[in-house]
């Protein structure tokens, strides 16, 4: 009854990060480039009160008995599935139709992006809307027109007449495990050696995704399947505890059973 006790308390403390990762991909479902998370586990180790294949008086026994001894957290996987597109016809607002992230300067630190509400400060820099520039930087003249970017990545200033005042090429930068990038808020990643080095390219070639002007890219997290996610964890939840109180009752019986 002890081993229940704390088997099903494990399980309590697993299933309470599952509803925490659930509850903050819910929380995120309106917000640009969010990637969602899942929750996994691993059982613990086994109590071994018999190893299969057991000699028993000439006989040899075809299973063993084991105890587990409850679960355990063992990542928090993020999806870098691409989210839905949002046409707004804003000529700041990019989104990577493919592999890749944005490179933001964050006070000095590389870091990446997939959400491309980008806005103009006072110098007429391209920014996120913490005022972090977008890299290469890219400065709009005060008397442009008009603000291009390509496919392939190609960032233009014109004037009325279409005459580039101010050009540059946007690059696209890859990992060959995004999962493993360092999630830092605000929309932002840090590169880790589990994400690997950034791979560098021109939108649209080496795998690389390609840019779309005018659009924003949306959270992937599918709500049907967080609520149905959210269920799964509550009911388990509350099968733990109930465990946790089924054992404590028949503690209390036995500590109460009169000679």
């Amino acid at each position: 009854m002890m081993r229940s006790l704390w088997t099903a308390a494990t399980g309590m403390v697993a299933q309470q990060i599952s509803i925490d990762v659930t509850s903050n991909n819910l929380a995120n479902v309106n917000t640009l480039g969010f990637k969602k998370s899942r929750a996994e586990f691993q059982d613990l180790m086994y109590q071994t009160m018999e190893i299969a294949g057991t000699d028993n008086g000439g006989v040899q026994t075809p299973t063993g008995m084991q105890i587990g001894m409850g679960v355990r957290p063992t990542t928090i996987h993020k999806f870098f599935k691409q989210g839905n597109f949002q046409n707004t016809d804003n000529q700041l607002d990019l989104a990577i139709a493919g592999n890749g992230f944005f490179l933001i300067d964050a006070n000095g630190v590389p870091a990446y992006t997939r959400a491309g509400s980008f806005k103009l400060n006072s110098d007429g820099v391209v920014v996120t809307p913490e005022g972090y520039p977008l890299q290469p930087e890219f400065t709009v003249p005060p008397e442009a027109f008009d603000f291009v970017v390509t496919e392939n990545g190609r960032m233009a200033a014109l004037d009325k007449n279409g005459v580039e005042l101010a050009g540059a090429d946007l690059e696209i930068h890859n990992f060959i495990n995004p999962a493993g990038l360092n999630a830092i808020g605000r929309n932002l990643y840090y590169e880790t050696e589990a994400s690997g080095a950034a791979v560098i390219g021109t939108p649209g070639e080496d795998n690389l995704g390609t840019i779309a002007q005018g659009f924003i890219e949306g959270s992937n997290v599918e709500m049907v399947e967080e609520m149905v996610n959210l269920i799964v964890g509550q009911r388990a939840f509350e099968m733990n505890s109930k465990v946790i109180t089924t054992a404590d009752s028949l503690l209390q019986n036995a500590i109460s059973v009169k000679r």
